[in-house]
């Protein structure tokens, strides 16, 4: 591409080498979650939520379980004002969550802030003013001192107003534009902050270092958050939270990475949502923690519900492919894939397993509320005899041969091919029953009766072109002798083979399937019949098998 070279890294390594974080391999415990979907998520719509949908969204964040949630920022706006006045005066806040606001670090800011949290119970102000040095220089253009002295005083003010207050608000401190400063100098400005407000282990203060654009790859993140971690003040009695952006598609990887270099909290919202390319998807986040046997201290086990009121709050759209959550990303479409998925799920059953290992399905569906026969295997050109095979079972009962699972996904695949068009259950069941069951355009048999002599005599009514015909044949089985008066009738040969049968269902009233192949050239022609009796239901199979040959062979039949 054109232009390449105008860009530059804009962001600052530490001067001393963090890689600590690089030695742990996965996270072994939630982080302190802060949801800023009313705030980040909220501003960056198209049209910003009503008060009355903010309420309904706030309360669908307490029931996912998030304590802490930041509820916007009150002295931008009145709706902002009045939404927060709401929450407090309806006693709409549990006890147990600490609702978050925002201000800069402006006096009439702050106190504005201050007059819209009176009588919240549990609540932490945030102050943030950019630390980085391309805000410095070009939009404030101010030297470090003077950028430091905005933090601190801003820090004062909030101390002094709590007290005056008479509350224990806690406070929060974000060097908005982190990644973009120099680190050493970060640190030089939060240790400042810290030193105002002396935080104590009892009464913890948050030092928040947002990726406000994401600018660099994950582990430069990682050590910068490293470098805090281990140099800042007072560890001991502060929180040291994250807030990622996405602008390069790593947030998630950033925020992992954070936390294993020793980040306590992340603040994000709902499916990544936010300015931009949006904020770290908390949703992916924590359900990556579940994959890997963490609690994540937040339930996201009924998410087509909370899919479903997330789009109606905010507008958005799902990915059909976010993880987790979109509609796809269970979804098997792959003749191998599903495969692999049937015999998995086979597996688990026989062995009885506890742990989940089936291939290609990172969680179990059924975790955060997604149905195995609808979402996990989809049908279409690209399936195979195995997803065919699944569904059929898994919906109908219908448990096939091996080798009639190859027909059966041949002609599902012909027919969603020719359709341009993925098959439902339904659809499939129809293919089913039309290639294997009712298929009867050369003849049908009406009626049947069984003798005992030289074996098994059968008596068959045979149906062909308006008229029926009695023919009587003998054979080692009830089936061997009605195959054989079908022989003997249309002058043919064939062999029985994949004989089987087994209940549609579990009840001692069950109908019973059976299916039957008749090889003739080296090609099994496949059928199968229902019926309440095991005999008709196996002789069934056989009319439908033979008419299949009949109908399909390159042989002329009288």
């Amino acid at each position: 591409m054109k232009n390449y070279k105008k860009y530059t890294r804009q962001y600052f390594m530490p001067a001393q080498r963090c890689m600590d974080w690089a030695e742990r391999d996965f996270i072994d415990r939630a982080p302190v979650w802060c949801s800023v979907d009313l705030r980040d998520g909220n501003q960056s719509l198209i049209e910003p939520m009503s008060e009355e949908v903010k309420v309904e969204f706030f309360k669908l964040l307490v029931e996912i379980g998030f304590k802490e949630i930041e509820v916007g920022f009150p002295a931008a706006s009145e709706t902002e004002y009045s939404f927060l006045r709401t929450l407090i005066e309806n006693n709409l806040i549990p006890d147990d969550v600490t609702i978050q606001v925002l201000t800069q670090a402006r006096e009439h800011i702050i106190k504005r802030t201050f007059e819209a949290v009176r009588g919240a119970k549990n609540v932490i102000i945030h102050v943030y003013n950019s630390t980085s040095l391309a805000q410095r220089e070009q939009v404030f253009r101010k030297d470090k001192q003077a950028i430091k002295k905005i933090a601190v005083d801003g820090a004062e003010l909030l101390k002094q107003l709590t007290i005056e207050a008479g509350a224990n608000y806690r406070f929060e401190y974000s060097p908005e534009s982190f990644t973009g400063t120099e680190p050493e100098y970060a640190l030089e400005v939060v240790n400042a902050v810290l030193d105002v407000w002396k935080p104590t282990p009892d009464r913890k203060a948050v030092i928040n270092l947002p990726a406000t654009v994401e600018n660099a790859i994950p582990h430069v993140y990682a050590q910068q958050v490293e470098y805090i971690h281990k140099n800042m003040k007072y560890r001991d009695s502060t929180v040291i939270s994250l807030h990622p952006h996405n602008d390069r598609g790593c947030g998630v990887a950033a925020a992992e990475m954070g936390l294993l270099a020793g980040a306590d909290r992340i603040e994000g919202t709902l499916f990544g949502n936010g300015e931009r390319t949006g904020n770290v998807d908390i949703v992916t986040l924590a359900m990556n923690m579940f994959s890997q046997g963490v609690d994540p201290q937040l339930n996201f086990e009924n998410m087509p519900y909370i899919c479903s009121f997330y789009k109606n709050f905010t507008g958005m759209p799902i990915n059909p492919r976010q993880p987790y959550a979109g509609e796809l990303v269970f979804a098997a479409f792959s003749g191998s894939h599903q495969d692999a998925i049937a015999k998995g799920m086979e597996w688990r059953k026989e062995k009885n397993l506890d742990k989940w290992t089936v291939p290609y399905l990172p969680i179990d569906p059924a975790d955060v509320g997604r149905e195995y026969d609808s979402d996990v295997i989809r049908i279409n050109s690209q399936s195979g005899k195995g997803g065919v095979g699944y569904v059929l079972k898994s919906v109908y009962g219908i448990n096939m041969p091996r080798k009639m699972k190859e027909e059966m996904g041949y002609a599902a695949k012909s027919v969603s091919d020719r359709q341009h068009k993925e098959l439902h259950h339904e659809e499939l069941y129809k293919i089913f029953e039309d290639e294997f069951v009712r298929n009867r355009p050369r003849f049908d048999i009406t009626e049947c009766h069984f003798r005992q002599v030289n074996g098994i005599e059968a008596i068959v009514t045979l149906f062909e072109n308006g008229r029926e015909t009695v023919v009587k044949s003998n054979g080692n089985g009830r089936l061997d002798a009605v195959s054989n008066a079908v022989k003997s009738y249309f002058g043919i040969e064939y062999t029985l083979t994949g004989y089987e049968q087994h209940a549609l269902t579990d009840t001692s009233r069950s109908k019973a399937i059976s299916y039957v192949g008749a090889e003739a050239d080296g090609v099994i022609y496949w059928g199968a019949g229902i019926d309440d009796d095991i005999i008709k239901s196996s002789y069934k199979a056989l009319v439908s098998a033979v008419n299949n040959l009949l109908t399909k062979t390159h042989n002329s039949f009288a």
